[in-house]
């Protein structure tokens, strides 16, 4: 096959090199997440953990594929969020700001990297203080947590993405919460972070989707967001926004210097992922930043936010739908959750939570603690929802 046949077909998960690139950024990516939380720390400033995030995410991508003749792309595919209580989500500040992490504060921590487009990303939930976690904040990350196990069991070849946003809404009120409405879970492919394919967790007027079906050998971010409250979050400001991704098929003459300036160093820097701000010129983003979204150039990431006192959890992972089932390479252990609601009652979420993830056929996928004999792997793939839905401590 000549280069330029190479370059026509799409790569996916049929090619062993490009798996082996999804568990490399996965790899990486997880890391990345286990660092910032390790650091989230009341009085812990959130720019300070964005960058360091975004600063290990490069760091370890720039290490990778040295030798090879062809330059191959690499970094943050989407950069380092984190957004705290009845924020949702794209908090990612510019390096003046001075907001800090408090104690007991629900921290969300999202963040994306890829090597050569091949894109893996992961979001998490974490209760800033010690102990378990109780009450509504222990019902809000296990709604996202439960809801989130039974897409990772839904989102199978032959399925429709319908099912799974009605499945992930029953998860959701089961733990008297709500779906956050307008998230996507967007299939993925090389250098497309929201390709679409989508599942729409809980569809508005505003908002619906074409009805689809998961195929094998797709890549797909599973991205669930749960609240204590209504799950219609608000744009309070768009001076809070500071993540954009460049719009490829848009296209128009930029009027202002400060524009064109900007709109150059995009192009250059961050021509297909969504990058923030902090990493342009600062002083003339601001106002070259506003032009280009006015005329389409960008697409913004919003910062939302739900009612004050409402408490919100994400949980985000990358999933591969390879020919012996789900693999899951993004996550992270929860803390120990006592939440006041369980799913335990009722039967359909526990069908659902009893799917295999893996088919019978031996994947390779790791071992778990324990002598379970030939049944390893399938128990593996069928934990109960006490323990899924309770987590591990960290």
């Amino acid at each position: 096959m000549s280069d330029d046949e190479r370059e026509e077909r799409e790569l996916d998960l049929t090619s062993p090199e490009v798996v082996t690139k999804y568990k490399s950024v996965a790899e990486i990516v997880n890391k990345a997440l286990q660092l910032v939380l390790s650091e989230c720390k009341p009085k812990a400033k959130i720019v300070d953990l964005c960058e360091k995030g975004d600063a290990f995410i490069k760091e370890q991508t720039g290490n990778m594929y040295k030798n090879v003749k062809k330059k191959i792309e690499r970094g943050v595919a989407f950069p380092t969020c984190i957004s705290v209580n009845n924020t949702v989500c794209h908090v990612s500040p510019l390096a003046s700001d001075e907001a800090v992490l408090e104690d007991g504060d629900i921290v969300k921590i999202d963040m994306g990297c890829h090597i050569d487009g091949f894109i893996a990303v992961v979001a998490h939930t974490y209760l800033l203080q010690e102990g378990p976690v109780t009450g509504r904040a222990a019902d809000v990350i296990a709604a996202a947590n439960t809801a989130a196990e039974v897409a990772l069991r839904l989102v199978r070849p032959g399925k429709k993405n319908q099912e799974v946003a009605e499945a992930i809404q029953k998860v959701a009120a089961a733990y008297d919460c709500r779906i956050v409405e307008g998230v996507l879970s967007h299939q993925m492919k090389q250098f497309v972070i929201d390709g679409n394919k989508v599942v729409l967790n809980l569809s508005n007027p505003e908002t619906r989707v074409d009805d689809a079906e998961f195929e094998e050998n797709e890549v797909y971010a599973i991205d669930i967001v749960t609240s204590t409250g209504e799950g219609k979050p608000k744009l309070l400001d768009e001076k809070q926004t500071t993540i954009y991704k460049r719009a490829v098929d848009k296209s128009y003459n930029l009027k202002m210097k400060a524009s064109r300036f900007i709109f150059s160093e995009i192009s250059q820097k961050f021509p297909v992922m969504p990058f923030t701000a902090r990493d342009l010129e600062e002083k003339r983003a601001r106002l070259g930043l506003v032009e280009c979204v006015n005329h389409d150039l960008l697409q913004p990431y919003p910062v939302l936010h739900e009612k004050p006192g409402d408490l919100v959890a994400h949980i985000k992972f990358t999933v591969l739908l390879m020919p012996n089932g789900s693999d899951r390479i993004t996550s992270h252990p929860l803390q120990e959750l006592k939440p006041t609601k369980t799913t335990d009652s009722d039967p359909e979420i526990k069908a659902w939570l009893s799917l295999p993830i893996k088919t019978k056929k031996k994947g390779g996928g790791k071992k778990k603690k324990g002598k379970k004999g030939d049944k390893a792997e399938d128990s593996m793939q069928t934990e109960s929802i006490d323990e899924e839905a309770n987590g591990a401590s960290q």
